[in-house]
């Protein structure tokens, strides 16, 4: 099997680095109410997506679960 090459092997570019939307437009409370907004950190099932994944920073992603807890419990969201 010399010589042959693999087909369709994807290949890893540079990963372009994720900003945090919440810093960009310096937010600094994340409203509960805002149900359209906290829907996009969440899966389908009403998981809250981990910081990896969208790009938020520690701060952000910590008011983010929080206000998402929030609205849970008046179900505005899942």
């Amino acid at each position: 099997m010399q010589g042959q090459r693999r087909q369709g092997g994807r290949r890893r570019g540079a990963a372009k680095p994720k900003v945090c939307r919440f810093c960009e437009s310096k937010v600094n409370y994340i409203d509960f109410k805002d149900a359209e907004t906290l829907m996009k950190f969440q899966t389908e099932k009403g998981k809250i997506l981990p910081r990896r994944i969208t790009g938020n920073c520690l701060d952000h992603q910590k008011k983010l679960a929080i206000a998402i807890k929030r609205a849970r419990i008046i179900a505005l969201v899942y």
